[in-house]
């Protein structure tokens, strides 16, 4: 399934892109992911995809899915540009350099992804704010949880003022996720300007 993406993750974390620990634990965990979200999308967006993980494992583990990797920053999009290419990825999967806030709002994205995955990207306040805005109607927002699962970190009252419904959990084989639905869709000021999210938590 893999093919050549444990030789990539090993040079992204030689060069600091990637955090430590194993490359093949955090590859399995990611894989465990995908197993949880279940059936691939039509397509999907990685909320600060970092190294690529889980961004480039479900773009390996969903052939037919097209995908958009997301990072601010300029080293990691040029290490994502050069391991889609590496892997065969490039002509459906799309790395976009950008804040989460500033390209939910782009045409091209705004209201376009059936899935919205994110590992490691914030606190679930900022994480559904700045996710929301990509999601198509009845689209999904999946997030990496503590092993077991946290409901309670999802304030359902904040939660409904973005369009989104209540988390179902799911876990197994030691991975947790947290499983939103778009129930309707996000007026136009969400997000809020880059780093308002963070600083203005619609909950804590």
């Amino acid at each position: 399934m893999f093919g050549g993406l444990p030789a990539v993750l090993t040079r992204a974390q030689e060069r600091g892109l990637l955090g430590p620990g194993p490359v093949d634990e955090q590859l399995e965990h990611a894989r465990r992911l995908a197993e949880l979200i279940g059936p691939p999308p039509s397509s999907f967006l990685d909320l600060g995809s970092g190294a690529g993980i889980p961004g480039l494992v479900l773009a390996l583990a969903w052939p037919t899915a097209t995908g958009v990797l997301l990072d601010s920053g300029r080293r990691r999009g040029d290490h994502l540009r050069a391991a889609c290419a590496e892997l065969g990825l490039a002509d459906r999967v799309a790395v976009v350099v950008a804040r989460a806030e500033e390209a939910a709002h782009r045409p091209e994205w705004r209201g376009r992804l059936a899935l919205v995955v994110a590992r490691g990207f914030g606190r679930p306040a900022v994480t559904a704010e700045c996710a929301v805005g990509f999601l198509e109607a009845g689209g999904e927002l999946v997030v990496s949880e503590p092993p077991g699962g946290a409901p309670e970190r999802w304030d359902r009252a904040g939660l409904a003022r973005l369009g989104l419904g209540a988390p179902e959990v799911r876990s197994a084989g030691g991975a947790s996720i947290a499983r939103l639905r778009l129930e309707r869709a996000p007026g136009r000021e969400w997000p809020r300007r880059t780093g308002v999210p963070a600083r203005r938590p619609l909950w804590r």
